[in-house]
């Protein structure tokens, strides 16, 4: 009897790219049902035939644990004598 493989890790940071077009907007769609969130405004440029976009998604959770670490190393910084942190 063989096991399931385990489910995939969420990635904390996505850019999807691809045609200005119903499939990319699906993806996205996609993704925040997913539980992700938009970040930053999106991308577009032209290629000569057609508009491409881009859009940076990110899980929200991944991002408040990031900022935590952050908080936390600063908070153990030995810093003497005056400055802006």
């Amino acid at each position: 009897m063989s096991e399931a493989p385990a489910p995939e890790e969420k990635l904390s940071y996505r850019l999807i790219t691809g045609p200005d077009d119903r499939a990319f907007c699906e993806r996205i769609s996609s993704a925040l049902g997913e539980g992700y969130v938009l970040h930053g405004s999106p991308a577009a440029t032209f290629n000569g035939s057609s508009v491409i976009v881009a859009q940076a998604l990110i899980l929200p959770a991944a991002i408040a644990s990031a900022d935590a670490a952050v908080a936390t190393a600063v908070e153990d910084l030995e810093f003497e004598g005056e400055g802006h942190a």
